[in-house]
């Protein structure tokens, strides 16, 4: 692949990501200030293991709290992961580069265990619609974090090969 490509691609995802991990961030953050107000006075009625239960959701079923508590780490490391990695592929070396690639393997990993919890809370049922659009963004957040990576990854090999032709330092 040219190196201009590759580096227009992965930047193009990164940007993308940034923004789809800003969305996810601004959602479940939501979610945990509803669930902080509003647990108090829904919790009280229920029975001892439920009440006692300390990541229980007033709007979801019980896979809620993991998911936006894992949506919100996957989101808060995927945006910051975004925006470096936009600065590394912009100086497009081999250092940067390979820094970018294993910051962006890491948030891959963690947006795939997001979405793994938001597969079970489909799976599990009802979801208000502020918890579907989250499911629906940490779907589609694996998907372009998976081609980002491949992105970042195919330059890493661009810049390598390339360094290695010419004789110089890897």
């Amino acid at each position: 692949m040219a190196s201009g490509a590759g580096k227009s691609a992965a930047f193009i995802f990164l940007l993308i990501n940034a923004l789809l991990y800003f969305i996810v961030i601004v959602i479940a953050g939501w979610s945990v200030n509803h669930a902080m107000e509003k647990t108090h006075e829904e919790a009280s009625v229920l029975i001892i293991p439920a009440r006692i239960f300390p990541m229980y959701f007033p709007l979801g079923n019980m896979a809620t709290g993991f998911l936006v508590i894992f949506s919100l780490i996957a989101g808060l490391v995927g945006f910051i992961t975004s925006l470096l990695g936009m600065n590394n592929v912009m100086q497009w070396d081999t250092p940067n580069l390979h820094a970018a690639a294993a910051s962006s393997l890491t948030t891959w990993t963690l947006t795939l265990l997001a979405m793994g919890l938001a597969c079970k809370e489909i799976n599990i049922g009802w979801a208000a619609s502020n918890l579907r659009a989250l499911e629906t963004l940490l779907i589609i957040l694996s998907g372009t974090q998976l081609f980002a990576t491949a992105a970042i990854h195919v330059g890493v090999e661009d810049v390598v090969a390339r360094a290695r032709a010419y004789g110089g330092r890897v």
